[in-house]
């Protein structure tokens, strides 16, 4: 109920009041995006953490120049991997294997499985899949900091080309997916704050089949 209690209470904030969010609730926001699932367990993405101002400061005029950008406290960027190469699924079973400690058999038939699957995919493909992933990982995030009372504003409005030529995130193999800045709620000047949370009902958003 707790969670349920949070989750009531966050809302896609429209203004924050630029207060430091204490570095132990990033730390939780940003470990539980790491335990997210993802599929074949293979973690396509990175996840940038801003807090240079200079830097959100560039990043606020391809962001429909919205004030949180540069109000927050952290800004996350979800960068997915551009596509799949066997370099990155190697590397992904390998560090399996070595903090496991051992090789199976099965797991290597499907190591090889996907070294058959997604390299010889089109790139654009395998970012789009990459960028599902990364999303997962970001639903868990937004959910971790409405737990620690930490503000969120989930943001897909923003030129991905250009945050990606800010960060250089090109360069390094990555297309950014989705921005989270975090940080807290200015009341006095967030026209949604104290809107009253509206959803569908849960018999129009879930069937059973039973």
């Amino acid at each position: 109920m707790e969670l349920l209690d949070k989750l009531n209470w966050r809302y896609a904030t429209k203004a924050m009041n630029g207060k430091t969010v204490d570095q132990d609730k990033i730390d939780r926001i940003l470990e539980a995006a790491r335990l997210a699932p993802t599929s074949s367990g293979l973690q396509p993405f990175e996840i940038i953490v801003i807090t240079n101002n200079d830097i959100k400061g560039q990043i606020k005029p391809v962001a429909w120049d919205q004030s949180v950008i540069t109000d927050s406290s952290h800004l996350l960027v979800f960068a997915a991997w551009d596509t799949y190469t066997a370099e990155r699924i190697n590397q992904v079973f390998d560090m399996t294997n070595s903090v496991r400690g051992y090789e199976n058999e099965g797991f290597e038939n499907y190591r090889q499985m996907l070294l058959n699957t997604y390299p010889q995919k089109d790139a654009e493909e395998n970012f789009i899949h990459a960028s599902k992933q990364a999303y997962i990982a970001f639903g868990l995030a937004v959910a971790a900091a409405a737990y620690e009372g930490v503000d969120a504003t989930p943001m897909e409005g923003f030129d991905p080309d250009a945050v990606d030529k800010i960060l250089g995130l090109r360069e390094k193999g990555l297309r950014s997916a989705v921005l989270l800045p975090l940080g807290y709620r200015d009341e006095d000047n967030d026209w949604l704050a104290n809107q009253v949370k509206v959803r569908k009902p849960k018999e129009q958003l879930v069937t059973v089949l039973d």
